[in-house]
């Protein structure tokens, strides 16, 4: 194998005009010595995308994006450095030669040629078995069932594998440098102390998983019958390396030309499922947690990743490692967020219920790394607390001090003092001691030995895709040594709990069904505002009062602060008045929670149906609008602003209002029944005190 000679590079950047280079796919304009134009990598209105012809050199101010023209016909045309030198030199006229390399390293190279031709046939082979095998009705409905169409598989080259231990050895390896050549490519298999070769994959969905040009590296196979492991993927091998490639990155990098960002989903169904939906920007890991060489690779095609997990503790562990495998990686201008889905969904499930538009306002209200490294360093302390101020410092600063140099780095160390009153010196010095953080740890149920329902077999340890160390000196999952029949490794995907997720009804526009019209008063209470009650009725919507005051809340979090007894409301009888009192106490204790962050809260504590409703108030038309309500008196008045602290205060007075009407109600009614004569005269007191709203001495 030969290279390109650093000497023919220099001489070719020497004789090509990036201007003209860029100018035949980007219109530019002159401005001054430099061109300008709009960027093509990335959407914008104004130009802020120069092309400087003395320095031969562009530049984008709005995103960054740089180089010469060889790293543009990279950028632009998405292709692989040797491809674009070959475009440049055609434009110039010129011949690339090509530098003889090491024995070790042409024999290298070729049989990697080899793989490649081998691994792209075995592609083929899958293809046309879903297309003519006499058995591909069993794959094609369940294909149609997981609700793709021809082109999804198309577009994916998705394949079938019949049953059978020999299907593609006859086909491919007709000789015994094919057959050494799959077998290396991961493709058969031959056990220990004996020659006998047979197929990897058998009865199963295939997937293709190719590099980033487009070439096929290596397969994964979701099984058609009972048999494990229910996933199965290639072998590392030497063009598949599985702690790199992200499956369906290729397939994202096609349908955007500047790909808006990229969502890490489990799975290879999850991939093709979202992109049957349009959403195309999913990818997945291949059976590892996701890691630094993943995240590199991501962020050279996007600024935006996206961590999607199910809500559990096995859940949180996974993004707790995929938030350290992300944080060297977070220079100025890349962002990751953290999205958790509800209990016993996955994206593939989620997207079908809800609809892509739905999926993807989760997907933009994902939280943020810094709200999360934050909420899980908080987890388990309470922060209004000096003692819980010092666990969250010994857990956040080790960890921020894995942020590369940068603004992004300077600010989170801020943030982190904000929230714990400490200076950034004193901070620094809690690097050297970390304490870990809870969701490192499993918890008791995690260690339960008791099966998961999802588990179906009792023989075979659980494993989980996401909740592999690669450090650990144990065989690959998906590598299968032993002869057939034997194929007892098993995979079952997690069967994750309650976590962070936003329910469908915050999306709703129509009012929730239990918000009252034209009363004020608690459910299930007798109406004892009295003429308050008809001045209330300019309102289409009007909130009982404590609901109001949860309303702000949602809206408006730092209202907690001005209400700081949540024990007066935690006592109450009334789940709804319990609620306000649980949603104080959570502000009290975590005051940088927003919206998402409540509502995650909400579901992993207290179930999807009380997120629900919570979700419906923050929902409600009038309550969406508070935080820039105005109201005009006249069409020559000044704008009267709303008073949200104001509104929250009558809010709490008015519920307390009523719960001593309500009081003084059930007490008069106790005194005028039946068995009032039954009481002693201490209780009677009592209910005479509470009637008349006094204190007994």
């Amino acid at each position: 194998m030969s290279r390109i000679p650093q000497s023919f590079i220099d001489e070719l950047l020497d004789r090509v005009d990036i201007v003209e280079v860029v100018d035949h796919r980007v219109k530019l304009k002159k401005t001054g010595k430099n061109y300008s134009a709009c960027c093509p990598f990335h959407d914008e209105k104004t130009p802020s995308f120069t092309v400087s012809p003395d320095k031969q050199f562009f530049y984008c101010f709005g995103c960054g994006a740089s180089g010469n023209a060889v790293g543009f016909l990279m950028d632009y045309e998405r292709t692989e450095f040797p491809q674009a030198v070959e475009q440049l030199a055609h434009l110039c006229g010129m011949e690339v030669p090509r530098e003889e390399q090491k024995p070790e390293t042409t024999r290298q190279e070729r049989l990697r040629r080899r793989l490649y031709e081998l691994l792209e046939k075995s592609n083929d082979f899958y293809q046309e078995q879903l297309r003519q095998h006499p058995g591909k009705t069993k794959a094609i409905e369940y294909l149609k069932n997981r609700g793709l169409d021809g082109h999804i598989a198309r577009d994916y080259g998705i394949g079938y594998a019949p049953p059978g231990w020999d299907n593609l050895l006859k086909t491919l390896g007709t000789n015994g440098d094919d057959r050494d050549g799959l077998l290396k490519a991961g493709m058969l298999i031959q056990p220990e102390d004996s020659d006998r070769l047979y197929d990897r994959f058998r009865l199963r969905i295939m997937f293709p998983i190719r590099d980033t040009r487009g070439r096929v590296i290596g397969f994964g196979g979701r099984v058609l019958d009972d048999s494990k492991p229910k996933y199965l993927n290639s072998p590392e091998t030497p063009v598949f390396h599985k702690g790199r490639e992200l499956y369906g990155l290729h397939e994202a990098r096609q349908a955007y030309r500047n790909l808006p960002r990229l969502l890490v989903v489990e799975g290879y169904m999850d991939v093709v499922a979202l992109a049957q939906f349009g959403i195309r920007y999913g990818v997945a890991t291949l059976g590892t947690a996701c890691g630094e060489e993943h995240l590199e690779r991501a962020f050279r095609y996007t600024s935006e990743v996206v961590f999607c997990f199910d809500g559990d503790s096995a859940g949180r562990r996974a993004a707790t490692r995929a938030l350290e495998a992300s944080l060297p990686a977070m220079t100025d201008g890349r962002q990751v967020k953290f999205l958790f889905l509800p209990d016993g969904e996955d994206p593939d499930t989620l997207v079908r219920q809800i609809g892509p538009e739905k999926f993807e306002n989760l997907i933009d209200m994902a939280v943020p790394l810094e709200d999360y490294l934050f909420d899980a360093a908080a987890e388990g302390i309470n922060i209004r607390t000096m003692e819980g101020r010092a666990h969250l410092s010994k857990r956040a600063a080790p960890l921020l001090a894995k942020l590369p140099k940068g603004v992004f780095r300077e600010l989170m160390f801020e943030a982190l003092a904000t929230r714990t009153g400490l200076n950034r010196a004193t901070l620094e010095e809690l690097v050297d001691t970390p304490e870990p953080l809870p969701s490192q740890q499993p918890s008791p149920q995690d260690r339960s030995p008791q099966p998961s329902p999802r588990t179906h077999s009792s023989q075979s340890p659980r494993r989980e895709p996401h909740d592999q160390d690669s450090s650990l000196s144990t065989p690959d999952w998906d590598e299968q040594t032993e002869p057939p029949p034997a194929e007892s490794e098993q995979w079952t995907p997690a069967d994750y709990a309650d976590f962070e997720s936003l329910p469908v009804s915050a999306y709703d526009d129509a009012p929730p069904t239990d918000y009252t019209e034209q009363r004020d008063e608690p459910p299930g209470e007798p109406d004892t505002t009295g003429p308050e009650t008809a001045i209330a009725r300019n309102s289409q919507y009007l909130m009982p009062p404590h609901k109001k005051a949860i309303a702000l809340l949602l809206a408006h979090p730092e209202l907690a602060a001005e209400a700081p007894d949540h024990e007066q409301w935690l006592s109450q009888n009334n789940g709804e008045l319990r609620q306000l009192g649980r949603l104080l106490k959570l502000l009290h204790e975590r005051s940088h929670y927003q919206l998402s962050h409540i509502l995650g809260h909400w579901r992993a504590n207290y179930g999807p149906d009380d997120t629900e409703k919570l979700a419906a108030i923050a929902g409600h038309d009038m309550l969406r609008a508070a935080a820039h309500l105005s109201r005009p008196k006249d069409e020559r008045s000044e704008v009267i602003e709303y008073d949200r602290s104001a509104a929250f205060a009558h809010s709490l007075d008015k519920a307390r209002q009523q719960l001593q009407a309500s009081a003084r109600a059930r007490a008069l009614a106790k005194l005028s029944s039946s068995d009032a004569h039954k009481l002693s005269r201490a209780e009677k007191e009592a209910l005479y005190a509470e009637a008349l709203g006094q204190k007994l001495h």
